[in-house]
Order: C-alpha cells, then structure tokens, then sequence
C-alpha cells in the first residue's frame, strides 16, 4: 500500500489501486458522528441530530443500507437533464452555493427555495465536524429546526414553471408523492434529503470554481463535460477523504485497529486520463467508491456543467448545433426504420426539421420581445407529425444542407445573444423565460431531438447529453 508521511498518525493512500481498496472496504467508513457530535441522543431538528441521523456519517451497514435507499429514492426524481437545463438558464451574479440549492429545492418541490439555500448555506458551516462558535452554532440548530419543517411532509406541490421538454418529455402536473414505501415519511426521510442538499452545495460550487479557474476565457473544445471530467481527476473540489475502521482490518499492507483513521487523497490517487478521450476508464474519487460513495453524482455534475454554460449562452447554442450535426453525420447509415421515443416518431430528416424549427421559432420569440411586439405563436406540425419527407433516405447532400443551415442559424443566435448584457439575458422584456433560459431550452431540445435518432446501430432512446 502506497502511504506517504508515515509520521502523520492517520496514514494517507495516495495510489488509485489503494484508494479503491479502502473506499471499497465494508469496515471503513466516513467517521461517525459521534466522534465529533458528543451527544448520544441529540435533539431532533439540531446539527448534531442531522449528522447522527444521514446515511453518510452512518458506520452500521444496515441502517446506512436504510437511509442510503432514502437518500437514492429522493434523487431518483432529479433529472440530471433538467437540473442541467436549470442551472444553464438561471441568472448570474448569485452566490453558486445558493444557486445549487435553490435549483434542487425546486425540484425537490420544497417550499420557499430560497429560504432552502439560505438555511443550507449556513449548515454547511458545521456539518462536516467543523468546530462552531456558540453562535454559529445556534444559528446552524436553528438553520436545520427550519429544514426539518420544510422536508418533512408526505406530498410535494408540482414544480414551479419550467422550460419544457420536447413533447413526450414533459413531467405531468400535480402532486407526487414522497412517501416511504410503508406509507409514512418521517424526520430520517426528511433528514436524508436535507444531507443530499448540504452536501451538494459547497462541493458542488467549488467544482465549479475549480473548473473556471482551469478555463479562464471560457469553456474549451469538448465544452463542460470535458473540461469537469478533467478537473475532478487533477483539481477536484473534496481533496481528502477519511475513513474510519468499524473494526480491526487489515487493507492491502495496512493493518488498522477498531477506530483508527485512514486518508485517501483524492487528487494523488487519480486515476489516469481515457486514452484518446474514451468514456470508459477507472472513474475519479472525488464521489468517493464502494458503499458510500456520493449518490449524487449525476445531479452534481449537471448541475455544475449548467452552471458554467451558463456563463455563455451564446456557446451553449453553438456547442448545441454542433453536437447535433455530430450525430447527423451518421445518418447516412440510417436503414430507413423510424425510431419510436417518448411516444414520438423519430427520423433523421424530421430531426433536422425539429431542430430548425427550434431555431427560428425562439429567435423570432427573442427578436419579438426586444422590439417590443407580442411574439407570433408558431403553427409547425411539431413532432407529432410525421410526414412523408421525414421518411426520406438521408443522404451526404442532406447532410450538407443540415450543416449549411443549422451552422448558420447557429451563428445568428450567438450574434444575438452576445449583443446582449447580462440584465437583458436575465430580466429580459416582454413575457416569458429570461433569455438566458431560452437558450438553454433551445440547446436541450436541440440535444434531444439529435439524441433520439443517435447513431444508426447504437440501440433505442435519446443519446443526448447527460
């Protein structure tokens, strides 16, 4: 086992093989929280009741078993693609943490979102063990006392409005339930949902961090997925992880006594880079491995690549056309076959008309609203309508119109965008979503309409981005 510093007490594993080796080891686990919370029986609704109560500072594996299966369920409903969307059309100028936050609350159906974030902001303060003053303290018992009673219920409202997703993609309206699988929701259910959102928030914001300061004049070719894939295996937000033994174990080289702790540095434990981009490969520590490994890391990562799209939209336009001719250049392949998603048929010339109808209706929206006009309602057939030219072969001339026109609107979107200041992207005139969310909604729709014909002999279902 690869440990350096071994006058350090706790040994550090700074070598992948050894990393997974303790991360995957069913007797360590994250420290206890009542190596730090002290109180045996903590009050319900404190600070230490919620680290003795979440499925991550959980050591018996079948109550972390339990609340983890909580924790899972509630993110079960969080998709990544929305909050990615989200996240890409929120406006700027706000504190990441809270914007993190507040995104998954909405999601979450909670009340008062923003209220959310400002009550998880200050908890974060101490729920990783940190030591609190006493009024620190006070303010972060009060901060989850307030938390509890906004995530113990037993239903959600419906969502507030949101950009849609192509038709078929749309969740219903109403209200969805939350409760346990007995019927009952109870404070360990409401305390799991308050760890996950805790635990999204300063991590999620540094990745972010992390990820502007390794691209200063934007994002780089490959866009945000590339560039965070990146930062999690050289710069990742958590750079220690710590592992507690349950009992004696012995791991790799290491012989550790009930209690002992090991540390797993995450940035020296990296794994190396896919050769020649490829997605498959030993994944980053930053989420940790085995048993408690973070189960969010989907909604992270989206939520942390929205965030930096979000910087320009006029990219996220752009990175969307080009994505999509990507995937058009298979085509040529297509054996003819519609493809059925989302209870929509799917062709590639139909693709390309969704995608421009896209284009041009939201930008005639957009153009609309600046000039002060109420924007005309569109009378496309939509992708409810499957006509006889949708069926044609696509061939390499089909392609070369595709990139003709799709590159080209492309650049009369970015034009537009970059011509405006970020208060006409965010509180932009006339009535409907900020232009900001506009353009991420065009983007996700170009990506999904793209992603439903995918790659002739890929399989079924949209390929899109994650």
């Amino acid at each position: 086992m690869t440990i350096s510093d071994p006058s350090v007490r706790s040994p550090r594993v700074t070598a992948y093989a050894d990393a997974r080796a303790v991360l995957d080891h069913p007797l360590l686990v994250p420290e206890p929280a009542g190596a730090a919370a002290g109180a045996a029986d903590p009050p319900v609704g404190s600070l230490a009741w919620l680290r003795a109560s979440v499925a991550r500072f959980t050591g018996d594996p079948q109550a972390h078993a339990r609340r983890r299966a909580r924790a899972e369920a509630g993110l079960a409903g969080l998709d990544p693609r929305d909050l990615r969307q989200a996240a890409a059309g929120s406006p700027v100028g706000a504190d990441d943490r809270h914007t993190v936050v507040r995104l998954l609350a909405e999601e979450l159906g909670l009340p008062d979102p923003d209220a959310v974030a400002e009550a998880v902001v200050t908890v974060c303060a101490g729920y990783f063990g940190e030591e609190l003053d006493p009024a620190r303290a006070q303010a972060a018992d009060e901060a989850v006392a307030s938390l509890l009673a906004r995530t113990t219920r037993p239903t959600r409202p419906a969502r507030p409005a949101r950009p849609a997703r192509p038709a078929g993609k749309d969740d219903a309206d109403g209200t969805e339930s939350t409760d346990d699988e007995d019927g009952t929701d109870d404070t360990e259910a409401a305390a799991q949902r308050i760890g996950l959102l805790v635990q999204a928030c300063d991590a999620t914001a540094r990745l972010v961090e992390h990820a502007r300061r390794a691209a200063p004049n934007g994002l780089p070719p490959g866009g945000a997925d590339v560039l965070l894939a990146e930062v999690l295996r050289q710069d990742p937000p958590v750079t220690v992880l710590r592992r507690r033994a349950l009992a004696d174990a012995r791991v790799g080289g290491l012989d550790l006594r009930a209690g002992e702790v090991v540390l797993v540095d995450v940035a020296a434990a990296a794994p190396d880079a896919p050769a020649d981009g490829a997605p498959d490969g030993p994944a980053p520590l930053a989420f940790g491995a085995g048993p408690h490994r973070c189960p969010g890391r989907a909604q992270a990562v989206a939520l942390a690549a929205g965030l930096l799209e979000r910087d320009d939209p006029a990219a996220q336009v752009t990175g969307a056309v080009a994505r999509a001719l990507d995937l058009a250049a298979t085509w040529t392949a297509w054996d003819g076959r519609p493809l059925a998603v989302d209870d929509r048929v799917h062709t590639p010339h139909k693709a390309i008309r969704r995608i421009a109808d896209h284009l041009v209706d939201h930008l005639a929206e957009l153009e609309a609203r600046m000039a002060g006009r109420e924007p005309q309602p569109d009378h496309w057939h939509a992708s409810a309508t499957t006509t006889p030219a949708d069926l044609a072969p696509f061939t390499a001339e089909d392609l070369d119109e595709a990139r003709s026109r799709l590159v080209r609107l492309g650049h009369v979107w970015a034009d537009r965008l970059g011509s405006l200041s970020d208060a006409q992207l965010d509180r932009s005139p006339g009535r409907g979503w900020s232009f900001r969310l506009l353009a991420a909604h065009v983007a996700g729709s170009l990506d999904y309409y793209a992603g439903a014909v995918g790659r002739p002999g890929a399989g079924a279902g949209p390929e899109g981005r994650e």
